[in-house]
């Protein structure tokens, strides 16, 4: 998984990205809000953690930001002990979880672990983009005809729609194309491609993968 770390203390956040970076995570780490919001504009995430209290911009604020431009990544706030109004607020902006400082750093990973176990659960459901529409309940995809899925093809097309606008490295679509006990490379991400793109094609779409073979990809309109 790759983590946005949002946090002015900065020992603190040498530490979470320490721990994290050995559990085999790859983390960005930032110092105030508005750096928060670029990140996430820039790149894709699977989790980004947000302190509450940050410069420049606050991380309700920040967190306000992403969620107004659809970006749908797993958000974790930290807030300080007692602050039950942000806790709350933080909610209802459209936090998934929060951890109240002090906290532990094995709680933090097992939250993280969890949650990385449950990162298949955007396959179900709908997604829209452009002319199209991605059912993720049976794999179809739909713009002036609609065109059955294979599940790597599913699961790619989900991950581009979410992270719509952002440049994904090869090894970012690997991991989250294929399990990890799947033996999968380049080649095997380059012939998905090149499938989605004739179905894209197949079913009139305007919408259209861009990229090399050797990546990075994006998804337009």
């Amino acid at each position: 998984m790759r983590i946005l770390v949002a946090e002015d203390e900065q020992q603190l956040a040498k530490v979470l990205k320490t721990a994290m970076t050995a559990s085999g995570y790859q983390v960005d780490v930032v110092n105030d809000g508005q750096a928060a919001v670029d990140s996430a504009k820039q790149n894709a995430y699977d989790v980004i953690i947000l302190d509450i209290m940050m410069p420049v911009k606050s991380g309700l604020e920040a967190l306000a930001e992403i969620r107004a431009a659809g970006n749908r990544t797993y958000v974790m706030m930290l807030t300080a002990m007692g602050e039950e109004d942000d806790r709350v607020n933080g909610l209802d902006a459209g936090a998934d979880d929060y951890l109240t400082k002090p906290f532990s750093l094995k709680e933090l990973l097992a939250r993280l672990r969890s949650r990385q176990r449950r990162d298949d659960d955007y396959e179900n459901g709908i997604l829209e983009f452009g002319d199209l529409t991605l059912d993720g309940n049976d794999q179809s995809l739909q713009s002036h005809n609609s065109i059955s899925l294979t599940n790597k093809e599913n699961r790619l097309l989900q991950y581009f729609i979410l992270n719509a606008g952002k440049e994904l490295s090869v090894n970012e679509l690997l991991s989250h194309g294929w399990d990890e006990e799947e033996q999968a490379d380049q080649e095997d991400l380059w012939i998905n491609i090149c499938y989605l793109r004739q179905k894209l094609q197949a079913i009139q779409s305007k919408v259209m993968i861009t990229g090399e073979k050797e990546g990075p990809f994006m998804i337009a309109r």
